[in-house]
C-alpha cells in the first residue's frame, strides 16, 4: 500500500530530528573532549612536578595519555637537527675558577683527605680545569664538600659538566621520597625538607629513574616498596647515615641496620674501571633518552675506597664519558642516577651561620645550565626522590 503524503513528511521530518540529535551529540562530545584536554593540559603545564620547563611538562603529559610515539618523534628530528657541536671552546666562566683551601680544612674533627685533582680529557686544559673548590656549609669548621668543572671528552670540548666530592666522615645520607617516587607514600622522610633537617643540610641531589624504568627497587621505613633485584646497582643508607654502594645480593644484604635502599639498572663502575660491555649508543640498557639521543644531560654517583661519595652530572654525556668520569673522579664502584634535562639537579646549600637553614636563596646549583632552582628539594609539590647529604652528629 503506498504511502500517504503525511507519512512520508513524518519519516522525513524524523529523520532531519535524528540527523540534529547525532549531530548535536558529536558537538557536545567534541566540546567536552576540547574542554577536558584544556583543563589536562593547562594543569600540566602550570605543574612543577612535571619538569622546569613547559616542553618538558606538555612532554610528560602527551607520553602519559598516549603521544609518546609523536613525543620521541619530535625530539628525535629536533636532535637530529642538534647535534652536539664537535670541537669549540665552553662559554666563558663554564670552568669554575678553583677557591684557595685554607688551613681549616685540615683541622677540626676526623675527616677524609682532599681528592686529588681529576685530569681534563681535553688535549689542552683550561685554567682551574679538575681543580677542587670548597663548596656549601662547613662542617666542624672544614669544608666536607668539593666541587670541580671539567670537559667530558676530548671531542665535544664546548661541553663542560660538574663533578661534587662529599666527605661522609663529616657527613650522613637520607633518601627522600618525592610527591611521585616511589609511590604510596609519604613515607618518614618525603619531600619537602622540614626545618629542623633544613638546618643541617649541606647538598642533596636527584636520585634515579622512575620506578617503571629502573630496573630494581625502593626500600625505606622497613619495607620494601618496589621489590629489590638481586645484582642492581644499589645505592644503600645504613642506621648512622653511611652509604656503600654496589650490587644488590653480595656483600649488600638486608640487615637491622638497613633504612634505605635505591636501586637503578646495573653498576657502571666496578673495581676503579667502567664495567665492560659499555656501549655508548645503547639508549636502551641504560635508559630511554629525549628523542633517542646519545649525548644528553646525565648523573651518577660512586664510592671511592675511602668511602667518599662522588656525584658527576652535565650535559653532552653519553654512558661511557660518564663511567670514565666516575672512575677519574676516584669511585671503585659506581651507578647512574636520572637523566635527561629537567631531572639532573646537584645543590650546595651555605647559610649566613653554621646553624642556618638550608633554603632555596642559600642555594648553589653544582652547574648554572641545570635547570629549576635550589628551591626544589624544600617543595611539597617535587615529584622526585633525592638524596639530602646533612652534617653528621658530633660535627
Amino acid at each position: 500500500m503506498p504511502k500517504s503524503r503525511n507519512q512520508t513528511r513524518a519519516q522525513r521530518k524524523g529523520s532531519k530530528y535524528r540527523r540534529r540529535r547525532l549531530t548535536a551529540l558529536f558537538v557536545l562530545l567534541l566540546a567536552g573532549m576540547m574542554i577536558w584536554t584544556a583543563v589536562s593540559l593547562g594543569g600540566a603545564l602550570t605543574n612543577p612536578a612535571l619538569g622546569s620547563s613547559f616542553s618538558s611538562r606538555f612532554a610528560e603529559w602527551a607520553r602519559v595519555h598516549g603521544g609518546n610515539g609523536v613525543v620521541n618523534w619530535v625530539e628525535k628530528e629536533w636532535y637530529s637537527h642538534h647535534p652536539p657541536p664537535v670541537g669549540g671552546k665552553p662559554p666563558a666562566g663554564a670552568i669554575q675558577v678553583p677557591h684557595p683551601v685554607t688551613a681549616a680544612a685540615t683541622s677540626g674533627p676526623a675527616h677524609l683527605p682532599l681528592p686529588s685533582p681529576i685530569q681534563s680529557m681535553a688535549s689542552t686544559a683550561i685554567a682551574g680545569e679538575g681543580a677542587w673548590s670548597p663548596a656549601g656549609r662547613l662542617v666542624g669548621g672544614i669544608p666536607a664538600i668539593y666541587e670541580t668543572t671539567l670537559r667530558p671528552d676530548a671531542v665535544h670540548t664546548s661541553y663542560v659538566v660538574g663533578v661534587a666530592w662529599m666527605d661522609t666522615k663529616l657527613l650522613k645520607a637520607t633518601l627522600y621520597s618525592g610527591s611521585q617516587i616511589p609511590g604510596g607514600g609519604p613515607y618518614t622522610h618525603t619531600a619537602p625538607v622540614q626545618p629542623g633537617a633544613a638546618d643541617r643540610l649541606v647538598a642533596a641531589f636527584n636520585a634515579g629513574f622512575l620506578m617503571s624504568a629502573a630496573n630494581g627497587g625502593y626500600y625505606t621505613d622497613g619495607k620494601a616498596v618496589v621489590p629489590l633485584r638481586v645484582g642492581a646497582a644499589s645505592f644503600v643508607i645504613y642506621r648512622n647515615g653511611q652509604v656503600n654502594i654496589g650490587p644488590w645480593g653480595g656483600s649488600l644484604t638486608m640487615t637491622p641496620n638497613v633504612v634505605s635502599v635505591r636501586q637503578n639498572l646495573d653498576l657502571l663502575v666496578d673495581g676503579g674501571k667502567a664495567v665492560s660491555g659499555l656501549n655508548a649508543a645503547d639508549t636502551t640498557r641504560w635508559g630511554s633518552t629525549l628523542g633517542g639521543a646519545i649525548y644528553v644531560w646525565r648523573s651518577g654517583v660512586g664510592i671511592t675506597a675511602n668511602g667518599a661519595l662522588v656525584y658527576v652530572g652535565g650535559p653532552g654525556m653519553n654512558i661511557t664519558d660518564l663511567a670514565d668520569l666516575l672512575a677519574r673522579a676516584g669511585a671503585v664502584r659506581a651507578m647512574e642516577l636520572d637523566i635527561n634535562t629537567d631531572w639532573v639537579n646537584y645543590s650546595v646549600y651555605k647559610p649566613a651561620t653554621s646553624t642556618g637553614s638550608a633554603s632555596g636563596t642559600n642555594g648553589t646549583e653544582l652547574l648554572p645550565g641545570m635547570t629549576g632552582t635550589p628551591a626544589r628539594y624544600f617543595q611539597s609539590w617535587w615529584a622526585r626522590d633525592f638524596f639530602a647529604m646533612s652534617a653528621a652528629a658530633g660535627t
